[in-house]
């Protein structure tokens, strides 16, 4: 299938300001299931300086650097985008051992997976929570990824936040609820604990709806030997198919956001975005 997204991004500030260099995550990310066959980005101010870079964690990143004065930021980016048939479920983890719980890396793995296991300490109660999956799933690799992915589907009410960094992983479990961000963020630390390299992926998620509203989406990756980095979507229960479309991860979620960048000024700002995902 063909898709064409249309992101619009849109800051005003009160009085007039400086804009420092900003970083850009717009691009989506080629897969083996995803081409992206044409990427445009049109920004006012317009930029004296863009170049496009890599990031410390391989993302593409649009960077801007701007003179002059303006009272606004506008950022439109139009993707269009060719998916191919993907079963998430065909791969093989190898060594075989990594089919069952608890997870161990090697040495070398370890090291390079260092930031994508570096956890923040989480409740007793989160802990007991993700070791009854543990232990409902018989300590297998797999079909614990699914089952917990399903089960925060379940118990978590699902909610909209525009903006905002993640909700610490112990309060969106006290709560009950969060948005995709904060489920997300929570689970990777859950999984974190259990000895299991996590990271935050911020993206696009197109399904059919009656009245389409999309947004910014986040979800998790999970690395597996044999496998390599696998998603899970914990706000709608599953592994991440052909119409998740990955723009940025990290194991930090402040490298996927979209805009970065800061200002000259003590203006205050609005924002105002728009995002559209049609198929061609």
């Amino acid at each position: 299938m063909t898709f064409k997204i249309t992101h619009q991004t849109h800051y005003t500030f009160d009085s007039d300001v400086f804009l420092e260099p900003h970083y850009l995550r717009f691009r989506p990310r080629a897969t083996a299931y995803l081409d992206v066959t044409n990427f445009s980005l049109e920004i006012s101010p317009q930029p004296i300086g863009h170049k496009v870079i890599l990031d410390e964690d391989h993302n593409s990143i649009n960077f801007c650097w701007y003179e002059g004065m303006t009272n606004q930021l506008q950022i439109t980016a139009t993707s269009v985008l060719e998916t191919k048939d993907f079963n998430p479920f065909e791969f093989l983890v190898y060594p075989l051992a990594f089919n069952q719980l608890p997870f161990q890396y090697d040495a070398l793995q370890k090291k390079i997976l260092f930031s994508a296991l570096e956890g923040q300490l989480i409740s007793q109660a989160l802990l007991d929570y993700g070791a009854a999956i543990v232990k409902n799933s018989q300590f297998k690799t797999i079909p614990y990824l699914r089952h917990l992915t399903q089960q925060l589907h379940d118990d978590f009410k699902v909610e909209y936040r525009e903006v905002g960094s993640p909700l610490a992983p112990d309060i969106t479990f006290q709560l009950k609820r969060g948005s995709c961000r904060d489920l997300s963020w929570m689970q990777i630390h859950l999984l974190r604990q259990q000895g299991f390299a996590a990271r935050f992926v911020s993206g696009y998620y197109y399904f059919e709806m009656l009245q389409p509203e999309y947004e910014l989406h986040a979800w998790v990756e999970v690395f597996l030997p044999g496998t390599g980095w696998i998603g899970l979507d914990p706000s709608h229960g599953m592994l991440t198919g052909n119409t998740h479309f990955p723009i940025a991860s990290s194991a930090f979620f402040e490298q996927t956001m979209p805009v970065s960048g800061g200002i000259r000024g003590s203006a205050n700002s609005t924002l105002k975005t728009n995002l559209s995902i049609a198929t061609l």
